[in-house]
């Protein structure tokens, strides 16, 4: 008798995953030079992040299952956000548990939490940087990232309410980070799935109470919002909002592409911005290059929205001799003489 079902999907997304990346890792390495007298390279290392929860452990434990089987190393880390009393002792637990499933490598990584952009930012930017240290620490492939279509329902919700554009509504790549280093397997998989998995397996799981502290605004979302919505719209909302993402992500690609085919015909000789070029563009292009431009002068990303763009935007195309606009990071953009200037103030 074959494995439950739960077990069969998530191993099963694993597996493709993992294919793709021996695939590219081979393709990597054959165009490599190497000498009759070397010895072949090492498999490539995965590791998996993992904080206990039901979705990194079965996440975890399929990893351990099918990597032998292609012959890929894989390893764990888990992040100690520092945010709960106990919290290193958790961390120990999880390093214990991803060690008992054979992974190897395993880190736990102790960070900092700060304040820029909330809580809920500011520990997702600790964690990523903690996961790209680690990555590079041990010479990773990849990280994977338990991530499920329930999470991708709340991003695309949250995009939404953010007002923040298409790209916000096309929540979270499958691909993503430098060199496509995090990949997520789960996100055509629901959270149910990932705890019966873990379930039949008998695998011990540690649900974070943060995820049900109406405090933060994701937990007020996945506990309130999306069962009111599934109340008053029926069942689907999640897959619809997943489907929605994937959708935008195409559109959002090839609007990115296009603005970075105009933005070399809309900048003269010095490099600046021409306004009367801008203005003949189709708005989704512009805004495009203009939110490119206010993150290469050193706005961040992840603080720089869509109202941003549009008071930029203005500058544009409602042109009255207006002031500089004042962006994140200490950014100006001001038009002089014809021209979109966006630098540090």
């Amino acid at each position: 008798m074959g494995p439950h079902p739960a077990v069969a999907a998530i191993r099963l997304a694993v597996r493709r995953v993992l294919h793709d990346l021996l695939t590219e890792h081979h393709s990597t390495t054959a165009a490599l030079p190497h000498a009759p007298s070397h010895e072949p390279p090492p498999p490539p290392l995965v590791l998996v992040a993992c904080s206990g929860g039901a979705d990194s452990m079965a996440l975890a434990s399929a990893l351990a299952f099918e990597s032998p089987k292609l012959g890929i190393r894989a390893g764990g880390v888990t992040v100690d956000h520092g945010l709960q009393p106990g919290s290193d002792a958790r961390a120990a637990e999880v390093v214990q548990r991803l060690r008992e499933l054979g992974l190897d490598p395993v880190d736990s990584v102790a960070v900092t939490v700060g304040r820029a952009g909330g809580p809920e930012a500011a520990a997702r930017d600790a964690r990523y940087a903690a996961l790209d240290t680690a990555a590079e620490r041990h010479g990773a492939t990849a990280v994977l990232l338990g991530h499920t279509r329930d999470d991708q329902a709340e991003t695309v919700l949250l995009g939404l309410a953010r007002g923040s554009g298409i790209r916000s509504l096309s929540g979270m790549a499958a691909v993503s980070g430098a060199g496509g280093r995090y990949r997520r397997p789960f996100l055509e998989l629901d959270r149910q799935t990932a705890r019966k998995a873990c379930m039949v397996q008998s695998l011990p799981v540690w649900d974070d109470p943060h995820n049900a502290d109406p405090a933060y605004t994701r937990s007020r979302l996945r506990h309130e919002g999306l069962p009111a919505l599934e109340k008053a719209l029926g069942k689907g909302v999640v897959e619809a909002l997943a489907r929605t993402a994937r959708l935008s992500r195409d559109d959002a690609d090839a609007l990115d592409s296009w603005a970075g085919r105009a933005e070399a015909t809309v900048r003269d000789a010095a490099g600046l911005l021409d306004c009367a070029k801008l203005y003949a563009l189709p708005p989704a292009v512009r805004r495009r290059i203009l939110r490119r431009a206010a993150i290469a002068a050193g706005a961040p990303a992840g603080s720089l929205f869509a109202r941003h763009i549009e008071e930029v935007d203005r500058l544009i195309t409602g042109w009255r001799g207006q002031g500089a606009i004042n962006l994140p990071g200490k950014v100006v953009a001001q038009r002089q003489g014809g021209r979109l200037v966006i630098r540090q103030g």
